[in-house]
């Protein structure tokens, strides 16, 4: 069955905002470490932000303070706010949990260009 689909994806200029949504199978939701991860072409996927249970957020170094992550335990969906997008932010986002992974699903593409 599906456990993970992402959303909200889309093209933006410098400076602009995103927000990325990742609606989450409720067995899941409730028991994992959430996290958002990003390939960008050529790119080994990477870890961008995670969020435990507890609602405890970390962030990669290339984003701190610019990105926040959340999670809706009402809609069991995690959420990714990105604010000062910069061109390097452009790759496929997927969200998924921390080894041992689920299944990856499409991700949603962010592209930041003028």
């Amino acid at each position: 069955q599906v456990q993970l689909v992402e959303s909200g994806g889309g093209l933006v200029q410098p400076g602009g905002s995103l927000r990325l949504s990742c609606a989450v199978s409720l067995s899941i939701f409730q028991r994992r470490t959430l996290a958002w991860y990003r390939q960008a072409p050529g790119n080994q996927r990477e870890l961008v932000a995670a969020i435990s249970t507890g609602e405890t957020a970390n962030y990669a170094d290339s984003v701190k303070g610019r990105f926040t992550i959340s999670r809706d335990n009402a809609k069991n969906t995690v959420f990714l706010q990105m604010n000062s997008l910069k061109p390097e932010d452009t790759a496929v986002y997927y969200c998924n949990t921390p080894f041992p992974h689920l299944t990856w699903g499409q991700g949603t593409q962010v592209t930041v260009s003028s």
